[in-house]
This record gives structure tokens, sequence and C-alpha cells, in this order.
């Protein structure tokens, strides 16, 4: 699907606050509501919008501790990689899980309460799957920048 400027501005709209109605930005844009309203309903039938969420603060949930995990499994046979990505999957405390070049093979995001639940899931849980070689951890100390926008 090709996105012109228009789909841009909504997208922009939408990626800001996602509960912005179709009147508040039909009247930004200048556009019928019902423009918009066929616009938006494209733009999700095209799955230019996957999905709609509500971001949580982690810390009023108390999930505030993240850490960066890098795996290296032991081959990189494909069933060793698709064993490995289907039972990272289930790990409700993985909130991302990228399969990167480099000296590792996966990159966890990992949020938990604080360094002892971390302990407890890298003992419990991550180190008990099979086919991973080594893992390194990477405390977070501030965010500096987060952000769900993608540029348009």
């Amino acid at each position: 699907m090709k996105i012109d400027d228009l789909d841009r501005k909504i997208l922009m709209h939408l990626q800001q606050d996602s509960k912005k109605t179709n009147k508040e930005i039909s009247n930004d844009l200048g556009l019928s509501v019902t423009a918009i309203y066929e616009r938006i309903r494209k733009l999700e039938r095209e799955d230019v919008i996957s999905q709609y969420v509500a971001l949580i603060n982690p810390e009023s949930v108390e999930k505030g501790f993240m850490v960066l995990c890098q795996i290296k499994l032991i081959q990189h046979k494909k069933e060793f990689l698709n064993r490995f990505e289907k039972e990272i999957t289930s790990l409700p405390e993985v909130i991302e899980c990228l399969h990167v070049s480099g000296d590792f093979d996966y990159m966890l995001k990992v949020q938990v309460k604080d360094m002892d639940a971390y302990r407890e899931f890298l003992v419990t849980k991550l180190t008990t799957l099979n086919h991973i070689g080594s893992t390194k951890s990477i405390f977070t100390i501030n965010k500096v920048k987060q952000s769900t926008l993608i540029s348009l």
C-alpha cells in the first residue's frame, strides 16, 4: 500500500494518542469525519495499523527493572532456533526478543520487579531452556529515550 501525506498525518495523530476521535483528527486536518474513518479503516485492512494498545508505566505495576539479556545458542541449526523462539515466547517477563547479528544470537528485553526477580527468572526459567550456550545481562540505569512513534 502506498501511504500518502494525509495517511502519514493520520498515523502521527494515532501514534500520539490512539484514543483520539475521528472528529478530532478531521477538525485538525480539515477533512470530513467520514473521510478520516475510511482512511483509518483502509490502513487497518492493509495492516499498516496492526493494533491499538494501552502503554503501561512499568513502575506502576511493579515491573520497573529492565534488563537487556544477550543469548548465545550452542548451535545455529534451524531446529535449535525454532525451538528457542517457541520457548522464549512463553515467558511473560520477556517483552521483546530479537534475533540479532554479532557475538550473540538473540537480544531479550526483560521487565521484572527488581534484581531478585531477575535472578529468579534467570535461574528458574531462562537457563532451563535447551540449547542456550551463554547469557550476558545488561542492567539499565536510566531511560534516556523511549518512544513508540515511528517517524513517517
